[in-house]
């Protein structure tokens, strides 16, 4: 089993303190979602997880080793407006680039990697897509081709910021169902998550932040009206 430790870990820009000493241990084959208001620290940590962001102070461990000195198999998947969708690319070149990543540039793909990745493709439902243009696609085709990226790269950790933002009910469905199979795999699953009213049902643990950890666990214990108000300053039903 493996096992994401986060420790000690702070964020400063400049003056702007975005993360104060974040302890969290994770384990795999649990989907957590990463949850709290606007500017509580939630992307600068899952950045700090993949490797984007250099933390302040502390450290983020996979197995016992620094993830930046690790030769983990991590796929992280950005915000969608963080993706310049206009780049001239197909969806089974983003799907390839997962795969052949770490080959020199005169090298092509295997067989055995071609294969990995059409059967990404085909686990998604998304090899007819193949040779779309990344820009012609909806937004939970670009999601479930994020999604294809990750299972041919057979990555350990997956990490999502707001992967449900701007999706339908249909695929927010589908992009769950595919997530549980993951996690069910194994996969160790981090999202930024915000819809309170469905993190119950998606979520097998959370990490609520504001600035720093205010608390970590199952939702029905984290998301507690009580500590809903502390973080958001405003009252939920305990059904949310």
């Amino acid at each position: 089993m493996n096992q994401l430790d986060i420790c000690n870990l702070s964020v400063h820009y400049d003056d702007t303190v975005a993360l104060t000493s974040v302890e969290a241990t994770l384990s795999s084959g649990q989907i957590v979602g990463v949850m709290g208001p606007n500017g509580s620290g939630k992307s600068s940590l899952i950045k700090c997880i993949a490797g984007i962001l250099t933390p302040t102070a502390g450290e983020v461990l996979w197995n016992g080793v620094n993830t930046l000195q690790h030769g983990m198999s991590l796929s992280y998947i950005p915000q969608r407006e963080d993706i310049d969708w206009d780049f001239p690319i197909t969806v089974h070149d983003v799907v390839e680039m997962g795969v052949t990543s770490d080959l020199p540039f005169y090298k092509k793909p295997s067989a055995e990697m071609k294969q990995r990745i059409e059967a990404a493709l085909n686990a998604v439902d998304m090899w007819s897509l193949r040779h779309n243009h990344i820009r012609a696609l909806s937004g939970g085709q670009q999601q479930r081709m994020f999604l294809a990226r990750a299972l041919a790269q057979e990555a350990d950790l997956l990490l999502l910021d707001e992967p449900f933002n701007g999706l339908d009910a249909r695929a927010t469905d589908q992009m769950i169902e595919q997530l549980r199979t993951l996690a069910g795999n194994g996969v160790t699953i981090v999202l930024v998550h915000h819809e309170l009213s469905n993190a119950k049902a998606i979520l097998d643990s959370v990490l609520l932040l504001n600035g720093s950890l205010i608390a970590t666990g199952h939702p029905r214990d984290v998301l507690s009206p009580d500590t809903l108000k502390s973080v958001y300053g405003q009252s939920f039903s305990s059904d949310s």
